[in-house]
């Protein structure tokens, strides 16, 4: 589940490389997944993943073992104490949902905004789903990509990061050791975990 070069991700057939060309790629991740069956697409698989799961955030939290798991709610804890969740007043006219087209509009299978745990959906095509989050600290998008190999699959997760002021590069700073060697590690043990339960009895 490494941490992979941004010239093998710039290389994939996905809109998000000119939706998004002006935010920074901060990093992208990949998980090499089993093939269970042909023409397994990213929609299916994130609809049979979230099939039976009461709430998405929190349900992903629970599955984070337990250091990461403590992490992640300190993180919230202290954003709740410090407002830092809160959108910004332009958050719906900041969003990366206005730079849809049309064509983007009739491909997605679930409406620009609608809620993600603690993103909102951009859009989500058959193999790419872009997400976003706007606080007082960042604004960010999540990337997942799921692109067929001769023996497999491989699953791409990338991160991009819009300063929102001078913190944004602190924040970032601060996190990136845990992000990098807790959250994220576990979060795409936990995508493998999903993939072998729900796509190998599909």
């Amino acid at each position: 589940m490494p941490q992979i070069s941004p010239a093998e991700f710039y290389a994939l057939p996905l809109r998000v490389h000119t939706f998004l060309a002006d935010i920074p790629l901060h990093d992208v991740w990949a998980v090499d997944l089993p093939a269970y069956g042909d023409g397994v697409t990213l929609s299916e698989f994130l609809r049979r993943a979230d099939q039976g799961r009461a709430g998405a955030a929190d349900d992903e939290t629970r599955r984070l073992p337990p250091m990461a798991r403590a992490l992640f709610r300190f993180r919230l804890f202290l954003g709740r104490i410090f407002r830092l969740e809160s959108e910004p007043k332009d958050a719906l006219a900041a969003s990366f949902g206005n730079r849809l087209t049309e064509e983007d509009r009739a491909r997605s299978s679930v409406a620009s905004g609608a809620s993600e745990g603690l993103f909102r959906v951009v859009y989500r095509f058959e193999n790419e789903q872009l997400v976003e989050v706007q606080n007082r600290t960042v604004h960010g998008a999540a990337l997942s990509a799921l692109v067929e190999k001769g023996d497999g699959y491989r699953f791409y997760f990338a991160v991009y990061v819009r300063p929102m002021s001078w913190i944004t590069p602190l924040y970032m700073g601060l996190i990136d050791p845990f992000r990098k060697w807790i959250i994220y590690p576990a979060l795409l043990k936990n995508i493998r975990a999903d993939w072998d339960r729900k796509i190998r009895s599909k």
